[in-house]
């Protein structure tokens, strides 16, 4: 009897412990969800925006894998990121987190615009693939869109950028 008493008091306290965290829980879920919604349509808006198109970490390994001639472009700080870890293969070149619609050499390590022309190449049809650190960062959405502000007509971003990258288990290179 007192076994029975024990296994239905631990019940009950189980249910009421329940019953006053899951409203936490699904109000947890539910600003997960709005946060969610937020970098996507910003993700949107900015793709739009840039004119350029997205690929996935899965898209990009494919890529490379077909050894077709492709461009890409890691938008992070030298020493900070691209030094230690970058896509194999890929060039860097600095450009900002905030949106830069003028050209400006302070947030492009002093680079040009025509450094940056130099880099694309002279064909206009090359596959380029520029990225950065995350999806909430902004520097390859500079980089895509001023890809495409030059002309360029396969630009793509890849927003998952090296976190996604290495989330995949694909390998990385260091700077040499």
């Amino acid at each position: 009897m007192r076994m029975g008493k024990s296994v239905f008091s631990l019940i009950v306290v189980g249910l009421l412990v329940m019953s006053l965290t899951s409203p936490c829980l699904a109000k947890n879920k539910l600003e997960k969800e709005v946060e969610k919604e937020q970098e996507a349509v910003k993700l949107v808006r900015e793709v739009q925006q840039g004119g350029y198109d997205v690929i996935t970490a899965k898209e990009l390994k494919d890529l490379i894998d077909s050894g077709k001639d492709i461009l890409i472009i890691d938008t992070m700080p030298y020493d900070a990121s691209y030094k230690k870890m970058h896509v194999p293969g890929a060039e860097q070149f600095l450009f900002p987190i905030p949106e830069m619609n003028a050209w400006d050499t302070q947030e492009t390590e002093g680079k040009t615009i025509d450094d940056f022309k130099a880099l694309l190449g002279p064909d206009m049809s090359k596959t380029i693939v520029l990225y950065c650190g995350f999806v909430k960062c902004t520097r390859s959405h500079n980089g895509a869109m001023w890809a495409t502000k030059l002309g360029y007509k396969k630009v793509l971003r890849f927003p998952g950028g090296i976190f996604a990258w290495k989330g995949a288990e694909y390998p990385v290179e260091k700077a040499k």
